[in-house]
């Protein structure tokens, strides 16, 4: 195709095959994940490039690339031994990096990254050095390290490979199963942020809590965002199960900030707290979102935190789910600066506001094209679908909405699925390129018996669907109204942004 100039230009459709080949010298879990760009902000200043290209220099490429092949030979995310010996042991050799700055840590279900770049938003509008350590990545791995808002160039990442490659060998050496992927990265954010050095890391959890390689800080401040039902198989079958596994990141004289939880986890959540006589503080009783209203590109929001009333908070996220995560954010900060117990007054609100006015979360109601409209999110669980399904009734106009779907064959797909039926007209299902994607003729069984056979399109490949879900979108007309959501799995996401020419 070519541009307005003339130019011409390649189809993302004809290189997507060769992108994800690519992409496959990595864990293929790891590859292409999670849809990535700055959306609309105001005050927040020019935005940092949240998907770094591959490094234009071929011999820092080539060092990348063997630094990923490496890390593509131990154990990936999906295969787990519950431990922490293993980190601990590397953090040890390495003199214990993690202790020399301040860390907030978060766990939780739903909303950990958006509430971590919330935090770090806060962070560095207050001028401080932030070290922000999250999962999974877009496109490139060193997406996972970010110091000061954006990840670290490819050079420093391989550097701080090389730095603890020989520590990393020798744990290996000495242990049963050697270091994990996440395990090897987790080593490597926290000795680049002592190297920085960094004035605050906010880490966010793998997954569960208690034995997540993350575990071996000590925060200062721990963050739950809401608790639901996923990763059963790891974390236990009731949402007070989970609630045990991820209250592990709550340490002694913490304070813990709780998002709005269900009964029975804000029970172990509490209880857990009062053991290690840590500071609670809770969504709708010391903090929360007091009002809200739909703002063009996002929302305006009158935020209570621990000191006082935030008013005119501009968020560029839409769904009330976000402004739930900007509470959180909010509250963790105070009570990381040690408002409402060391000090009364609230932070300052011009700093606040434009904190939050500079905030992006990739993949989360990611608008990538219009006319007609096409829009990203990674839900992959019933809560995060009907937070979603939620935000897409207010935010958006859609006289027809078209879904395309790829899960991951571990989910309640069917949750998933009821979630959105309720504003799909009609859902295209697909799958994408992990060996973890629901077979699609599973996945189109539970879909049919959701939505009925008349609503339901099978197209095994992904940029089948894509395209099939536009068409279906453009029968309405050019000015009608049409949409269409990627929705599923943040693989899907990630993969169906490179399709869109994103990234």
């Amino acid at each position: 195709m070519s541009d307005p100039n003339g130019t011409d230009q390649p189809d993302p459709l004809d290189s997507f095959e060769e992108i994800i080949e690519a992409e496959t010298t990595r864990d293929p879990d790891l590859a292409v994940i999670e849809a990535g760009s700055r959306t609309l902000r105001t005050q927040g200043g020019p935005p940092q490039a949240d998907v770094p290209a591959r490094p234009e220099d071929p011999e820092v490429d080539k060092a990348l690339r063997e630094v990923e092949a490496e890390l593509a030979t131990r154990w990936g995310e999906t295969k787990l031994e519950p431990s922490v010996t293993r980190i601990a042991a590397l953090m040890d050799v390495l003199g214990e990096p993690q202790r020399s700055y301040p860390s907030i840590h978060i766990t939780g279900t739903n909303g950990k990254t958006s509430t971590a770049r919330m935090i770090e938003a806060l962070l560095g509008a207050f001028e401080l050095r932030t070290g922000r350590y999250t999962s999974p990545h877009v496109q490139s791995i060193t997406e996972r390290i970010s110091l000061d808002g954006a990840p670290i160039s490819a050079e420093r990442f391989v550097e701080t490979y090389q730095d603890i490659k020989p520590y990393v060998e020798m744990v290996d050496g000495q242990q049963e199963y050697r270091l994990s992927f996440f395990e090897v990265l987790t080593g490597m954010a926290y000795a680049a942020f002592a190297d920085a050095p960094v004035d605050v890391a906010v880490v966010e959890v793998g997954m569960g809590g208690s034995w997540d390689a993350t575990n071996v800080i000590d925060g200062d401040v721990a963050v739950v965002t809401p608790i639901g039902l996923d990763h059963t198989d790891r974390l236990g079958g009731t949402t007070a199960e989970i609630a045990g596994e991820k209250s592990g990141i709550i340490k002694q004289d913490a304070t813990v900030i709780l998002a709005q939880q269900p009964v029975d986890a804000a029970q172990v959540l509490l209880k857990k707290a009062v053991e290690v006589d840590a500071t609670v503080a809770r969504e709708g009783l010391e903090f929360g979102v007091t009002a809200r209203q739909v703002a063009v590109g996002g929302q305006l929001l009158t935020l209570r935190g621990l000191g006082g009333e935030y008013p005119e908070v501009y968020l560029p996220l839409h769904g009330a789910h976000q402004a739930h995560n900007a509470a959180v954010a909010l509250a963790a900060v105070e009570a990381f600066f040690g408002v409402g117990a060391q000090r009364a007054e609230p932070l300052d609100i011009d700093t606040v506001r434009k904190a939050f006015a500079a905030v992006s979360s990739p993949g989360r109601l990611e608008v990538v094209r219009r006319s007609p409209t096409v829009v990203l999110d990674a839900a992959h669980n019933p809560a995060g679908a009907e937070a979603t399904a939620e935000a897409v009734r207010e935010a958006f106009d859609f006289s027809r909405l078209i879904g395309v779907v790829g899960a991951s064959g571990d989910k309640d797909v069917r949750g998933l699925l009821e979630a959105f039926e309720p504003i799909f007209a009609e859902v295209v299902v697909t799958r994408n390129s992990s060996h973890r994607a629901m077979d699609v003729d599973e996945l189109a069984a539970v879909a049919v018996e959701v939505f009925g056979d008349e609503r339901v399109q099978v197209e095994p490949r992904l940029p089948d669907a894509l395209e099939a879900a536009i068409t279906l979108a453009e029968e309405e007309g050019e000015f009608a109204g049409g949409g269409v959501l990627v929705t599923g799995s943040v693989i899907t996401v990630g993969e169906a942004r490179l399709l869109l020419g994103k990234g």
